[in-house]
């Protein structure tokens, strides 16, 4: 009589594996950020990045199109920003007629399905490489929303589907779906970066847009006061949960595959889709080892992407997400 229960049963081969898997992964469940630049039949390779690209508009709309035909539906969209553009108060993020700005409304004219989601956050226009406004050597919450809501509506008048506001200000949820209403964009929706921490695995993304904070004495030298404490578990929920009630339609939840614990949290707290950014230092480190031989990179690749989504995502934002819908499309 024993073992009356044999789990190797469902084991047997991959025909009944596949019968009965608990998750499943699809093109469509990808997201794919992507880096802009200025100029025409711009590309350039991210060292820290091998096979990332910042790209100019012109090649952008090809790999657009790229992305559209493997399934994928979303992109997470990013501005190289020129150094002489930035300042203190970011308003080179709500110009009409800047990269951002112009990249929207051609993503958008080129492929009118693909869901777009630029960033919405002061760094990549801000001479100290902060999400925010710098007063008296902090980064301001309030100016800093104002500026934010400026910044959303200028991507909503663009084209976006989405804004994703990945600044960790206090209350900007709220302050964004209140201006986006008030400028009669009701239907635009908030990817809100809900549970951001402050995270070492950052590091090649701020080599992408050069947005690494400034080394200056006088202003803060990491975003520690508005990023969350990878320490910290229930403040994650707590941040999701205000962000619920502020108006978010998707919240998530950044690093990924290092903070599992936190994603299956909030996607038990929230009853909206749950977005991971698989970022870019956990992507540099897979494709480091497989260059070394020590890790198979498509298997590591495809484990990790299922194990995201098996925490609970609904929806992963990865650079991983072209390589991966050649080989699910196979």
């Amino acid at each position: 009589m024993f073992p009356l229960h044999r789990g190797r049963r469902l084991r047997t081969n991959e025909s009944i594996r596949s019968l009965v898997r608990e998750t499943t992964l699809s093109p469509s469940d990808f997201m794919f950020p992507m880096f802009i630049a200025e100029g025409e039949n711009v590309k350039i390779e991210i060292p820290s990045m091998p096979g990332i690209f910042r790209r100019s508009i012109d090649l952008t709309l090809e790999e657009i199109k790229e992305l559209y035909a493997l399934g994928i539906r979303a992109v997470n969209i990013y501005v190289k920003v020129s150094e002489n553009l930035k300042d203190n108060t970011g308003k080179e993020a709500w110009n009409p007629h800047g990269l951002m700005q112009r990249a929207i409304k051609e993503i958008k004219a080129a492929c009118p399905e693909m869901i777009i989601m630029p960033d919405v956050a002061l760094d990549p226009y801000s001479m100290y490489g902060h999400d925010g406004i710098i007063e008296n050597g902090y980064v301001a919450n309030d100016p800093t929303n104002d500026a934010l809501v400026k910044m959303a509506v200028s991507h909503a008048q663009a084209g976006a589907d989405f804004v994703a506001p990945s600044d960790m200000m206090d209350g900007r949820v709220l302050r964004l779906r209140q201006g986006l209403d008030a400028a009669g964009f009701h239907n635009v929706g908030i990817m809100s970066y809900s549970a951001k921490y402050a995270s070492a695995f950052y590091g090649p993304f701020r080599d992408a847009l050069d947005s690494a904070p400034v080394d200056n004495n006088e202003i803060p030298k990491d975003k520690k006061t508005y990023q969350m404490d990878y320490a910290n578990r229930i403040e994650a929920i707590k941040e999701a949960l205000w962000d619920v009630e502020e108006g978010a339609d998707m919240v998530m939840v950044k690093p990924g595959i290092a903070y599992l614990d936190i994603v299956r949290e909030v996607k038990n707290a929230v009853n909206v889709p749950v977005t991971v950014y698989h970022v870019s230092g956990e992507y540099a480190m897979i494709k480091a080892a497989a260059e070394r031989g020590w890790l198979d990179h498509d298997k590591i690749m495809m484990e990790q992407l299922m194990c995201i989504k098996r925490a609970g995502a609904s929806l992963i934002s990865t650079y991983f997400a072209k390589e991966a819908a050649v080989i699910l499309n196979k």
